[in-house]
C-alpha cells in the first residue's frame, strides 16, 4: 500500500491535469468548481471514515467527460479518466472506483433516481451537489444559464418532469424552473449525515432568494 506522501503527489499531478482542463470559463464549471467540490468531498469524506484518497480523485476529475463540457454534448468519461490516470501510480482496482463514481454522480434529471453509489461516491455527490446551492449555486445558475442563451424568467413556461437523462440535458427552460427542477430538490437527496446538515442552511437560501425574486418580478407588473 503506498503511504500518504506518495498519494498526495499522486492528488496534486491529478490537480495540475485538472487545472489545464478547466479554466475559469464563467460558465459555473471551471476549475474553481473542481477545487470547491474537491475540498468539500475530502472533508465530507473525513467526517464519513470514507477513503479520502479514492474520494479526492473522483472529486477532481468528476466534470471530466461530462456532457456539458464536451464539445459534442456527449458524455465520455472513461476514456478521458484512464488517459488523466494512466502511469500516475493509480491502481486498475482504483481506477474502475474512480470512474464508477463519475459516471454516476451527475442528476440526470428530477424524475430519475440517483445510482446507488460506493460510501465515497456518497461523499463525492453530496459536494457536487452542495456547490449547486446556496448563493454559489444561485451564481452559476444564471451564469450557465446566460450561457446557454435562456431567459431569467418566465412565468408562462412551468416546471417540467424529466423522466429521463435525455430531457433533462435537452431542456430550455429559463433559469428559475431550474430551481424548481433540481436545486429545491437536492437537500431531500443528499446520502451523508455531513450532507443533510450542510444543505439545511443552503436550501434555505435558495429559498429565500426564490421568494424575493418573485416578489421583486411581480411588483414590476
Amino acid at each position: 500500500m503506498r503511504d500518504d506522501y506518495l498519494n498526495r503527489q499522486i492528488i496534486e499531478r491529478v490537480l495540475s491535469s485538472v487545472r489545464a482542463l478547466f479554466p475559469m470559463d464563467g460558465s459555473g464549471h471551471g476549475f474553481d468548481h473542481v477545487l470547491r467540490v474537491y475540498h468539500m468531498a475530502t472533508r465530507i469524506a473525513e467526517e464519513e471514515g470514507c477513503d479520502v484518497f479514492i474520494v479526492s480523485l473522483a472529486a477532481l476529475l468528476h466534470d471530466v467527460g461530462d456532457h456539458k463540457l464536451t464539445a459534442d454534448g456527449n458524455e465520455n468519461h472513461r476514456n478521458a479518466i484512464f488517459a488523466l490516470l494512466n502511469e500516475t501510480g493509480v491502481t486498475d482496482d482504483q481506477t474502475h472506483q474512480i470512474i464508477d463514481i463519475v459516471e454516476k454522480v451527475s442528476f440526470k434529471g428530477n424524475g430519475v433516481d440517483d445510482a446507488p453509489m460506493s460510501a465515497e461516491g456518497c461523499c463525492v455527490r453530496d459536494a457536487d451537489r452542495l456547490d449547486a446551492m446556496g448563493s454559489i449555486g444561485i451564481a452559476r445558475a444564471f451564469a450557465y444559464g446566460a450561457l446557454k442563451g435562456r431567459p431569467m424568467f418566465d412565468d408562462g413556461q412551468k416546471p417540467a418532469l424529466h423522466e429521463n437523462f435525455s430531457d433533462y440535458k435537452n431542456s430550455k427552460s429559463h433559469t428559475i424552473n431550474h430551481f424548481y427542477e433540481k436545486l429545491l430538490l437536492l437537500k431531500d437527496r443528499m446520502e451523508t449525515d455531513a450532507g443533510k446538515r450542510l444543505a439545511q442552511g443552503r436550501h434555505a437560501m435558495l429559498e429565500a432568494f426564490l421568494s424575493e425574486f418573485l416578489l421583486e418580478w411581480k411588483a414590476q407588473k
